[in-house]
């Protein structure tokens, strides 16, 4: 099986209006060595990695995956509201969906990688962690690791520009297998905690957490969820517990919020149909319910990020 489409809220059309105002940006197919589902190059001027009408010093979305490494700095990226400082031997790893903003202020430098959706079985998806929005963007690696990576990532940018040395569907299967060995080396960085060793070794909360991506816009029942997955809503407490230390409802609350904060501040959408957008028909509700969290009104969450 292959891995998961475009994420709630892409569209597989460059530079689409998503529905909310964010724009959402495809994969550049047009753009990679023989039309394959990645691209592997050097940041800064005179390469082009990104669409011509990608607005990168903008909030917008993208429905793939991005992997920078860094060979200077520092440089400061928004992802999802906060800033991340990334200097000479940083990774930053941004997933489909999040909403991100490149800076102006400094040049990047150093190797992108991109990855198309689909492009991955789904087993190795689930053994990289390729949707692990729990873990955070910036990785440091110690110096051991960054050779490894390094290697691993160079090893791949040859493998991707030779393309005619094989036949496409060859060249596309070593591509994979070195894109494999390049993620495995990144997904252990990633998880590199005990505690998010616990997300990823924990079958029931990774079940709880993909199903709550894809619907917390409509459903904020734990109930609910428990019974799509077939689990007693005491598993389903304890499932997600020990790998967040919330409760599963502090936990979709808290999807809730960021979709909520994410369209306040970057869109001219009403309240009250941002509201509509996360799950509330009600505005009065809605309004109630992001005070309770954040200490805030929408319209003062809104005025304070203009």
């Amino acid at each position: 099986m292959a891995d998961r489409t475009t994420p709630r809220g892409a569209d597989e059309h460059r530079g689409a209006d998503d529905g909310e105002g964010i724009r959402t940006f495809a994969f550049p197919v047009d753009l990679s060595v023989s039309g394959v589902g990645m691209q592997v190059g050097s940041l800064g001027s005179g390469h082009t990695w990104h669409a011509d009408d990608a607005p990168l010093d903008k909030v917008h979305r993208i429905d793939f995956h991005v992997v920078m490494l860094f060979s200077a700095g520092p440089v400061r990226h928004m992802v999802d509201f906060a800033e991340y400082e990334a200097r000479a031997g940083d990774l930053l790893w941004i997933r489909p969906g999040q909403v991100h903003r490149f800076s102006t202020a400094a040049e990047y430098r150093g190797t992108v990688l991109t990855m198309q959706p689909g492009f991955l079985p789904r087993a190795t998806v689930e053994a990289t962690g390729l949707y692990r929005y729990d873990l955070p963007p910036l990785l440091r690696p110690d110096a051991a690791r960054l050779a490894g990576l390094k290697s691993s990532l160079e090893q791949l940018r040859r493998e991707y520009e030779d393309d005619r040395t094989l036949p496409l569907s060859l060249h596309t299967a070593v591509l994979r297998h070195s894109l494999t060995a390049f993620l495995l080396r990144l997904a252990h960085l990633a998880a590199g905690s005990a505690e998010a060793e616990r997300h990823q070794s924990d079958t029931t909360f990774t079940l709880f957490r993909d199903a709550v991506e894809q619907g917390f816009a409509i459903n904020h029942s734990v109930s609910s969820y428990a019974d799509a997955l077939s689990i007693s809503r005491r598993t389903l407490v304890r499932a997600v517990r020990a790998a967040t230390g919330q409760t599963p409802k502090g936990f979709i609350d808290r999807r809730v919020v960021l979709e909520a904060k994410r369209l306040l501040a970057h869109t001219d959408l009403p309240i009250g149909r941002v509201g509509v957008a996360v799950g509330f028909p009600d505005a009065a509700n809605f309004s109630k319910f992001f005070h309770q969290h954040t200490d805030l009104t929408p319209a003062a969450f809104r005025a304070e990020m203009r």
